[in-house]
C-alpha cells in the first residue's frame, strides 16, 4: 500500500506538466508585463533604469481613474443584466424541463458562431437603421430613428449580456440541480407556497452558483475591448481599449503595461470580495 508521500510525489508528478505550461504561458508573460511597467519610454525602446511614474501617471490622472471606474461599472451591470437573465432560463432547465440535455445543447448554439459575428450581429440591431428602430417606424411608433441605442453604455452592456449568457446559465443550473428535492417537498409539507419556498430555500442553495456566474462574467468582461470598439463609441470607452491603444497605435508600452497591471489588481480585489461571498454562501447554505 503506497504511503502518503508516495501518493503526494504521484501527484506532483501528474501536475508537473500543466504546472509547466502554466509557468510558461501565464508566469512568464506577466513577469514581462511587471518589468515593462517598471521603464520609462524612450523613443522607440526604453530608457535605462527602473522607475515607477507609470503607476504615478496611472493613479495620477483624472480620466484614467474615471475610465476604471467606468470599466467597472459597466461590467458590474453586464454581471447583474446577464445572471438575472440567466436565472429563469436555469430554474427552467433543473426543475421542470423533460429533456434537459437538449435545453443544454440549445444553450451552447450561439457558441457555434464567431464571438465578433455576434457582435456585428447586435451592432446592426441597434444600429441608426437596424432592425429595432425599422420596426418602430414601420409601427408609427417613432418619426425618426432612434439614435440613443448604439455608441453608448448601454449598447455595450446588451452585447456583452447576449455573449456571455451561457457562462452563467451552466453553473447557476448545476447548483439547482444539486438541491435536494425533499427539502422542497418538506417545505410544501410544512406550508410553504411557492414563493416561499423559493426564498427559504431555493434560492440560498443556489447561491454558490450564482456568484460562481457572477465571477466568470465580471472578469473577463471588464477586460472587453472588441465590443466596447465596436458599440460602445466614445461613452461605452473602457480600460481595454486604452490599453489597446497605448500599445498598438501609441507605442507606449510601459504606460499600457501599467494601465494592464493596475486593471488586474482591481478585478482581483472585486474577484476576492465574490469568492469570500460565495464561501459565506456555501456556508450558509449547509
Amino acid at each position: 500500500m503506497p504511503n502518503k508521500g508516495q501518493s503526494s510525489s504521484e501527484g506532483y508528478g501528474l501536475l508537473a506538466p500543466t504546472l509547466v505550461v502554466m509557468g510558461v504561458a501565464l508566469a512568464a508573460p506577466l513577469l514581462l508585463m511587471v518589468l515593462t511597467s517598471l521603464q520609462a519610454q524612450s523613443g522607440p525602446g526604453f530608457a535605462a533604469g527602473w522607475t515607477l511614474d507609470q503607476y504615478g501617471a496611472v493613479l495620477g490622472r483624472a480620466s484614467y481613474r474615471l475610465l476604471f471606474l467606468r470599466s467597472v461599472a459597466i461590467s458590474a451591470a453586464v454581471t447583474l443584466v446577464t445572471v438575472a437573465l440567466a436565472y429563469p432560463m436555469a430554474y427552467f432547465v433543473a426543475f421542470h424541463a423533460k429533456h434537459k440535455f437538449i435545453w443544454l445543447v440549445a444553450l451552447t448554439i450561439p457558441f457555434w458562431t464567431s464571438y465578433l459575428l455576434r457582435v456585428f450581429a447586435w451592432k446592426i440591431i441597434l444600429g441608426y437603421g437596424g432592425v429595432i428602430n425599422s420596426a418602430l417606424m414601420r409601427l408609427h411608433l417613432i418619426d425618426q430613428p432612434l439614435g440613443v441605442l448604439l455608441y453608448n453604455p448601454f449598447a455595450v452592456v446588451v452585447t456583452l449580456a447576449h455573449a456571455w449568457a451561457a457562462f452563467a446559465i451552466l453553473p447557476i443550473y448545476v447548483s439547482l440541480e444539486k438541491i435536494d428535492r425533499s427539502l422542497l417537498e418538506a417545505a410544501s409539507d410544512l406550508g410553504d407556497g411557492p414563493l416561499r419556498r423559493f426564498l427559504r430555500i431555493t434560492l440560498p442553495l443556489s447561491m454558490p452558483g450564482v456568484i460562481g456566474a457572477a465571477i466568470l462574467i465580471f472578469v473577463p468582461t471588464t477586460g472587453d475591448y472588441v465590443t466596447p470598439a465596436l458599440v460602445g463609441g466614445t461613452q461605452g470607452t473602457m480600460i481595454a481599449n486604452l490599453i489597446e491603444v497605448q500599445f498598438n497605435s501609441v507605442g507606449n508600452w510601459p504606460l499600457g503595461a501599467a494601465l494592464s497591471l493596475v486593471s488586474m489588481a482591481i478585478v482581483a480585489v472585486i474577484a476576492g470580495l465574490f469568492l469570500a461571498s460565495a464561501r459565506a454562501a456555501a456556508k450558509a447554505a449547509r
